[in-house]
Order: structure tokens, then sequence, then C-alpha cells
């Protein structure tokens, strides 16, 4: 590749941990002397990295390079993340991709590009140690720290844990070490972020657990942090316990559901009923502040009749939580769900999808209802909202929240709530 090719732009696909890696590439390339734009006009690479969680982000992936290639046709195109990893052989030979790189190896691309190594994927199954990677400069408000990476489950539907290896955990040292250059740059709030943060610390020797890390955390100057998803098995009565005593927590939980009928989660190998799942929903609502409760529901898995669909609706009508986030069921190669007999129709598949998402809604806007004449702090984004002039902040437990002020306000500030947003997503306040 010829040295005098240095602008570059890259694009994110997919969860916080991508866009945490994204920022890492961005930092090396720029200590490279390699200079970022804003369009693929002005770009003489870009990078897209990829997500391929579903069979979507693979087609919307080849659709973007296949663009930067017909927009501009000699930039030089760099596809990395999950989809470079899982399909690396079937994409060797796309027109549309000049270099791809594996999860393992995308934090080298400055030095991929410069040494023209087209082909950077290796069998991510034989790294054992967590690859930290320090970053410097963050462009949000809320700054992303990646705690670990891989996954030793073996959901029947996922293809994440053949595209980002075995769980390998970050070092307390360096997320502490982390968590002090953030503060020291103006950060007040960081999200620990990884493909199965629950997992963390059990490869180190002797086995720590998340519950470890945290109370590290809650000895350092950060003013609050937030976690990011988890699986019902690891919201154990410690964690729990030790979070509701917390100064420094945000009262916001992700959980890894994927259903609410015992027989689709026995097939998806999830290990836990909804019982079980519904048991700490209640525990947490109980134990914590409203607390904003999100969780991750897949439907159309294979085998699902009208009746386990049915009894997934009513569980999660009757559930405690603040939101659903549903997807449809994605087929996918080597998992052992994509063998099964009785797939669904994408029609059926569309329907199930859409009465969750109504669903979702209703339960959003009865739980931002209990917010109001409430008192929070906000943490205050850097741009106002674009419609309404008005200043744009998130509360502790990840509720938006637009302020009427002309007030120039920064960091962390106390809002009175009075209201709900005419499109009934965000909250609406004032300054204290």
């Amino acid at each position: 590749m010829s040295k005098s090719i240095k602008n570059f732009l890259i694009k994110t696909l997919g969860c916080k941990t991508n866009q945490l890696e994204s920022a890492v590439i961005e930092e090396r390339l720029i200590s490279k002397g390699f200079m970022p734009v804003e369009t693929m006009q002005d770009a003489n690479i870009f990078i897209l990295n990829s997500c391929s969680v579903t069979s979507t982000a693979d087609s919307k992936a080849l659709t973007l390079l296949k663009h930067a290639k017909q927009n501009n046709p000699e930039i030089t195109t760099v596809l990395t993340g999950c989809f470079a990893q899982l399909a690396y052989e079937k994409l060797k030979t796309n027109s549309n991709i000049d270099f791809l790189v594996g999860n393992q190896e995308k934090a080298d691309i400055p030095e991929i590009l410069e040494n023209d190594k087209r082909f950077a994927v290796s069998d991510i199954f034989l790294y054992k140690d967590f690859r930290y990677e320090k970053i410097n400069t963050i462009h949000k408000t809320r700054a992303v720290i990646k705690i670990q990476d891989g996954c030793n489950n073996r959901c029947t539907y996922c293809t994440i844990p053949l595209a980002r290896g075995q769980n390998r955990s970050n070092k307390a040292q360096n997320i502490i070490e982390q968590i002090a250059l953030l503060k020291s740059h103006g950060f007040e709030e960081v999200v620990l972020t990884g493909i199965h943060i629950g997992q963390w610390g059990n490869d180190f020797e002797p086995q720590k657990h998340l519950v470890n890390l945290l109370k590290e955390i809650e000895k350092t100057e950060i003013t609050r942090y937030r976690l990011g998803s988890l699986n019902p098995l690891e919201l154990n009565d410690e964690l729990l316990d030790f979070l509701s005593q917390s100064k420094k927590f945000c009262p916001h939980f992700h959980i890894s559901l994927q259903s609410a009928c015992d027989k689709t989660l026995k097939t998806m190998h999830r290990f836990y009923s909804y019982d079980f799942a519904d048991n700490i929903i209640n525990k947490i609502n109980k134990n914590f502040k409203l607390p904003f409760l999100g969780s991750d529901v897949i439907v159309g898995f294979p085998n699902e009749t009208e009746k386990d669909f049915e009894t997934t609706y009513n569980n999660l009508k009757n559930s405690r939580l603040s939101r659903i986030h549903v997807f449809p069921y994605s087929r996918r190669k080597n998992t052992p769900a994509g063998e099964m007999k009785n797939q669904i129709q994408d029609s059926i598949k569309k329907e199930r999808v859409k009465m969750l998402l109504e669903l979702s809604e209703k339960k959003l806007e009865e739980f931002l209802t209990k917010n109001i004449n409430t008192e929070t702090e906000v943490i205050i984004e850097p741009n106002r909202d674009k419609k309404t002039g008005f200043l744009k902040g998130v509360t502790p437990n990840y509720l938006n929240v637009l302020i009427d002020t002309k007030e120039n306000k920064t960091g962390i500030t106390k809002v009175h709530i009075n209201g709900i947003s005419n499109d009934k997503s965000r909250l609406m306040g004032i300054l204290k």
C-alpha cells in the first residue's frame, strides 16, 4: 500500500465493545500519521468494524463495502470485526474488500496497512490472555472501558464465541488505571463493557468474580459507573447486595433474558427458568430506586409454537421490565439452532416482533411516568437537541432527558423531572 495514502474513515456496526475498539484503531492510526476525515469522498481508506450477530448485520457490511467502492473507486477498504473473523474464507475473494483483519489483530491496522498485509485473521482460540490497549481520547460524555473479551457459553443460536474466542479478562490494575486517566480528562461516568462481562475474572488464578472488580472501582474517583449486559445467573445475591449499597453504581440493568418461555430457554441452552429470571427482576425492583431494566428477547426461535410465544408475551407483559429489545431469530451457520428443524417463517417472526415492540413501548411509557416529579443527577451531553434546542442529558437509570434552559451546563447537574416528551421516549426536566 502506498505510504502517501493517509486519510481514513471508520464505520462501526454493533456493540459498545466494537465502538470502543474503533476508538482504539482511530487513536493508533492518528499516532502513526494517518488523518481522520468525515466523508467517503475525502477518504483514501475506509475501515468497517463489523458485527455478525445476525445475517442482516452481515448483509449491511457487504452493502457498505460495495457502496464505498462505487462512490470512491480508488478507496482502500478494510473489513475487520466479527464478520471478518467468521467468514474469512468466503470473504477473501470479495473484490470490494482489500484488507481482511481479525478481531485479535484489529488494533494492528496501522502496521497492517503500512506493511500491505492483505489478510490478517488468525485462529481466535489460540489466544488465552486479554489484549489490553489503553485509550487516551474518547469523544463522548460517558467513556466505555472494555473489561473482558470472548465468551465461554455455547448458546445454540450464537456465533459470537466463534468470533471472539474464549473468555479473557482485563486485569483490574489496567481497568483502574484507565479509569484514573479518563477521570483526569474530565469524565464523570464509565461504562464497563465486553462480550460477556459477567465472566470477568473466571480465567484468573485464583479465580475472581465481577464483584471483586467493582469493589476496586468503588475506591476510584470516578463519579459513577454502569454495567453492560448480564446473564440472569450472574445477578446473584452477593452482586446485587453490593450494588444496592453502592454510591457510584447507576441503577441500570440490561438482562440477557432471550426468552420468557422455559421450553425455548432450554432449547437455547440458557440454563435457567423464566421464574428464576423473573425473581431476579423483582428483587432488583425491590432493592433499587427506580431501576431501569432492559432485556434482550429473541422471537421466532426454531420450534417456537404460537403457545410458546404466547407464554413469552404474557410473562413479559406481567414482568417489571422497563423496556424490551426485540430481535427476530437469525439463522446462523455453524450453530446447533441453524440445523434445527421447524424453522419459523419470516412473516411470523415479523408479526411477533411487532407485538413485543408495542408491548415494550407501553412498558417504557409506564416507567417514564414513574420518574415524573423526581429529582435526579443528569450527565449533560455536549450538543443540544436539534429539534427543540434544549439541553440533553442522561439519568443514572439510563433515561434521556430534555432540559428546557438557555444556560450552558456541562458535567453532572441536578434536574427536576416534570414530564414526558411528545414522542414518549424521553423525559422532560428543568434545572434545580
